[in-house]
């Protein structure tokens, strides 16, 4: 594997920052401030791209900006892994912008500069936790993500928004100063350095180090980044719901919980790696653990009448599927993991925008209110129904890839229970999710909508939104139709573990 030193790193984690400052300036003058919005997000996904071909090259790109204690330092990374959340990452922001301008302005939201500033500066502290190449690095920009996103889900600023805000904030920081720093420390004691390794098998640690010490550290992380939603340090998630639904898009399918789910698994592959994690029985254990947040998440998500609550405990259930994935420590199982950070997060994005666009233009948050809404935004149930299709991992639209790949990974594995919970998952799944779209084309409307026929997606705002919707909605079934970008990006982790790895999917 060849470093290469590189000061792009730096620069694509700062546009997001610069833009966030330009936003602020021009705050009294909407267009150019929405404007500097959607430019940010340009540059930034195009700085990404740029990087992309050393890195598919082979290449890992690294840059150091401060050494503080012999192995712990300030310093940027970026590998096959760092790039698919980065790109992800980056690239949704683009839609974001545009949506946000069509959901702000069509309910008239105060405070309107601050949620555009604080939502830069969110995904220039994912860029940074995606390029991070240290335990310090990562955890430095980890605790910047909870800071800046604080202010976005109290954004209402009313008795629901302090309480889910305070909420959101003592899970997220009691955790990541109890767990995660005590981690940190064990793992320093025990390796000398906080630097990730290369590749996925080996990890950081001498021959020799201590089996429980290991044990008790990678459990801290696994609570300490409570941005996975594992349960039980969960419950911020639903109660974050509080805020603008342009800010529950991003805390559940872009920069919140992927900053989560991404940290655990660099903390799996870059630190402890395959064997030392196979050897102690963690990969194992990790995946029954996560299981269960997958089925109970599940459950309760089929209790909930309200959409964005609905769509809140479907989130907390699929990304366990991440991790469930990389704890399976085989090509297959892991690929099918990392796969699901961008599959999830362009159809639960879609999901999220739909519901915003809903209350946008008819004001309702109960499903039982929906019927016939599909008739008369037909752009956006369509969509609803496409992203809901991958969730559920049917194909051929993106989750189905995610899934046969995580259900290949536990047949490799010999392990049955695993994959019963996967198949019981997606029969879940359906549960909660086909309802919603049968309601909106077959359901009775509710007496106020009686005769109503009009179109609600013709408004040029509307159009903000729907474009948008439309645009992730598509890119999920583009994804399951050609998945080979991400099988690539996921290869060069390390190609020797990823030997051989093929489109599996493709004929069926």
């Amino acid at each position: 594997m060849i470093e290469t030193t590189s000061g792009m790193l730096i620069l694509t984690a700062i546009i997001p920052m610069v833009t966030a400052l330009l936003v602020m300036v021009s705050g009294k003058r909407p267009n150019i401030r929405e404007s500097w919005s959607v430019v940010g997000a340009v540059l930034t996904f195009a700085s990404v791209v740029n990087l992309a071909p050393a890195v598919l090259s082979g290449e890992t790109l690294r840059c150091t900006y401060a050494q503080i204690l012999p192995g712990v330092s300030v310093t940027l990374k970026l590998d096959g892994l760092g790039l698919l959340f980065a790109g992800t990452s980056s690239f949704l922001w683009i839609l974001a912008a545009f949506y946000c301008v069509g959901y702000m302005r069509g309910l008239d939201e105060h405070a309107q500069t601050r949620f555009y500033v604080c939502y830069a500066a969110a995904v220039g502290a994912a860029m940074g936790a995606a390029f991070a190449g240290n335990l310090f690095t990562l955890y430095l920009f980890y605790e910047i993500v909870s800071v800046v996103t604080y202010p976005l889900v109290m954004h209402h600023q009313d008795g629901e928004g302090y309480e889910g805000g305070k909420k959101y904030i003592i899970y997220l920081f009691f955790t990541s100063k109890a767990f995660l720093l005590s981690g940190m420390v064990l793992v320093y004691f025990m390796a000398g350095t906080l630097e990730f390794g290369n590749g996925v098998m080996a990890g950081i640690f001498p021959a020799g180090t201590s089996g429980p010490l290991l044990v008790v550290s990678f459990l801290l992380f696994l609570f300490g980044f409570a941005k996975s939603g594992i349960m039980p340090f969960h419950n911020w998630l639903p109660s974050a719901m509080v805020a603008p639904t342009p800010v529950s898009a991003l805390l559940h399918a872009v920069v919140v919980v992927k900053v989560g789910v991404f940290s655990i698994a660099r903390v799996m592959l870059s630190v402890y790696g395959v064997n030392t994690l196979s050897g102690l029985g963690l990969g194992t254990f990790t995946a029954y653990f996560v299981s269960i947040t997958i089925v109970c998440a599940s459950v309760i998500a089929l209790t909930k009448t309200n959409l964005k609550a609905r769509l809140a405990y479907s989130t907390i259930s699929q990304l366990s599927y991440i991790i469930l994935g990389v704890a399976l420590l085989n090509p297959l199982g892991v690929t099918g993991g990392l796969v699901h950070i961008t599959n999830h997060a362009f159809s639960k994005i879609t999901l999220f925008f739909c519901a915003g666009a809903i209350f946008v233009v008819s004001g309702k948050k109960d499903i039982r209110e929906m019927g016939g809404l599909g008739r008369r935004m037909p752009w956006t149930m369509g969509a609803f129904a496409l992203a809901s299709l991958s969730m559920i991992g049917v194909p051929p639209v993106s989750g189905f890839v995610s899934k046969w790949y995580l259900a290949l990974g536990t047949m490799e594995a010999h392990n049955w229970v695993l994959l019963t919970v996967l198949l019981a998952s997606s029969l879940l799944n359906a549960g909660y999710f086909v309802p919603v779209v049968f309601q909106a084309f077959f359901g009775t409307p509710p007496p106020e909508d009686e005769g109503k026929t009009e179109s609600l997606e013709k408004t040029p705002l509307v159009r903000f939104m729907v474009v948008p919707l439309v645009i992730t909605a598509t890119c999920s079934a583009l994804f399951g139709l050609y998945p080979d970008l991400f099988f690539k990006i996921i290869s060069v982790l390390d190609t020797g573990f990823f030997a051989g790895l093929t489109n599996v999917t493709a004929g069926l």
